[in-house]
């Protein structure tokens, strides 16, 4: 309805509207033309009634806009829940609250919008990789104390890469470094990370020292800046690695799901060059404690070898020689002796038990006890054959016998010879003139049929 399309002459009185009538025209018009959409801001004044229903204001840095979300919809049970200062992204229908005057926003969902709704996707994804078992503490590898290479994946032009080699420098001068130059910020940023720690893996395929650890690295920045680190793929690139993976991303307090996969998190890259590379005053030192510790150990195994000799030089061995020899030798040729007896005992003993396995053998030869057992089952299958046929035989006389004896017994057999049996409607046979009365029906079975008839009197003897 358009209000100032209608205006009268200037001669003529003005159309004069209600207050009601002027809001609900203007709440049909912002329901027609914008009907529902989507808002970004941040809530302000947030107070939920007892009733449910939410009330808050959106607001940017110039604007603000009233929304209420009903609770009888059921729509804020599917939305995250809201509080003061919450960055959000709001759908609903533009419409006007008529008791104020004023417009609002029917709010029907809620999402986090901007670092909110990253923060909401990095949640989702570390519970769910979290269930599958990526996280989980029992996997994870210790590092090498004294790695020989070291793999690093990150940007060649980033200060991250500069502060750790000014590290490794100073700590492992000798320690070798392998560059993997990779993007780690942009769209794709993660599969590029993803891409080198696979290739890495299979370095020596590729002509390449194999590292014997990898840092994936970058410095620090805002969630968006970093969120490449919390690609699915790259997750499970590094929980596929067969090589010890440092995740050093950003700073302290910034978490990354590459973070939370790796074997080990750095806070920041300086620390993962600190925690991979030992510092090399701190080896030298050890391997001086470890070099006069090897030097007391051989002086004392020296001072026992010369204290062993002294004492042996003292045995009676050493005093007399030819005769420990000599009685060494004859107990060599007495236990020489025993064992030549013993070999042919045992050997007797063996031929004995084949001789007597052999004749043992020959009185039990196989096919001769089988050409007996094959004559005793031929013949017991013949006895048994003969019985069943005599027991089959006996069996059909004695049939024929009770069949003789059953048709000679049969009522059957009687009306044959010229009789017949009447039985009343009771089905009761008629043996005596008090079975039956006067019209009642009767059935007379013959050999050849039967009849119904009615009994029309009786005649007593």
């Amino acid at each position: 309805m358009d209000l100032f399309s209608e205006m009268e002459p200037v001669a003529k009185a003005p159309r004069m509207l209600s207050v009601t009538e002027l809001t609900r025209s203007v709440r049909q018009a912002l329901e027609s033309s914008i009907g529902s959409v989507w808002v970004e801001g941040e809530i302000s004044n947030y107070r939920k009634q007892a009733s449910g229903h939410q009330y808050f204001t959106l607001k940017d840095a110039q604007c603000q806009l009233p929304c209420v979300l009903f609770a009888r919809a059921g729509a804020w049970k599917k939305t995250i829940a809201l509080a003061d200062g919450m960055q959000i992204q709001a759908r609903g229908a533009l419409t006007v609250y008529e008791a104020r005057g004023q417009y609002q926003l029917n709010v029907q969902l809620v999402q986090a919008g901007g670092e909110g709704l990253l923060q909401a996707k990095f949640e989702a994804l570390k519970r769910r990789l979290d269930a599958e078992g990526l996280f989980d503490a029992g996997r994870k590898r210790a590092l090498p104390k004294y790695p020989g290479t070291l793999a690093i994946v990150t940007s060649p032009t980033g200060a991250a890469l500069r502060d750790m080699l000014n590290i490794l420098t100073r700590r492992a001068p000798w320690l070798r470094v392998l560059i993997s130059p990779a993007r780690v910020q942009g769209s794709g940023a993660g599969a590029e990370v993803a891409a080198a720690v696979r290739e890495l893996n299979r370095a020596e395929e590729l002509g390449l020292p194999r590292a014997d650890v990898i840092v994936v690295t970058r410095g620090g920045g805002s969630m968006e800046d970093l969120w490449e680190f919390n690609d699915e793929g790259l997750a499970r690139a590094i929980f596929a690695s067969e090589i010890p993976v440092v995740a050093a991303v950003g700073h302290e307090i910034d978490f990354t799901i590459a973070d939370f996969v790796a074997d080990l998190r750095a806070p920041t890259p300086s620390a993962a060059a600190e925690l991979v590379a030992p510092d090399t005053a701190e080896l030298l030192r050890v391997i001086a404690q470890a070099g006069a510790q090897m030097q007391r150990c051989a002086t004392a195994q020296i001072q026992s070898h010369k204290n062993r000799v002294a004492f042996l030089a003292r045995d009676a061995l050493f005093a007399e020689p030819r005769r420990r020899l000599d009685e060494a030798a004859q107990s060599l040729d007495f236990l020489n002796n025993a064992l030549a007896r013993g070999a042919r005992a045992a050997l007797r003993g063996l031929q004995q038990r084949v001789a007597e396995a052999g004749a043992r053998l020959r009185q039990h030869r196989p096919d001769q006890l089988l050409a007996i057992r094959r004559q005793e089952l031929a013949a017991a299958q013949r006895e048994l054959l003969a019985h069943f046929k005599n027991s089959l035989a006996a069996r059909r006389a004695r049939l024929e016998r009770q069949g003789d004896s059953l048709r000679l017994l049969s009522p059957l057999a009687t009306l044959q010879r010229g009789y017949s049996l009447t039985e009343n409607e009771r089905g009761v046979v008629v043996a005596s003139v008090s079975d039956c009365a006067p019209g009642e029906r009767v059935l007379t079975r013959l050999a050849d049929g039967t009849v119904r008839s009615v009994v029309e009197a009786i005649d007593g003897l």
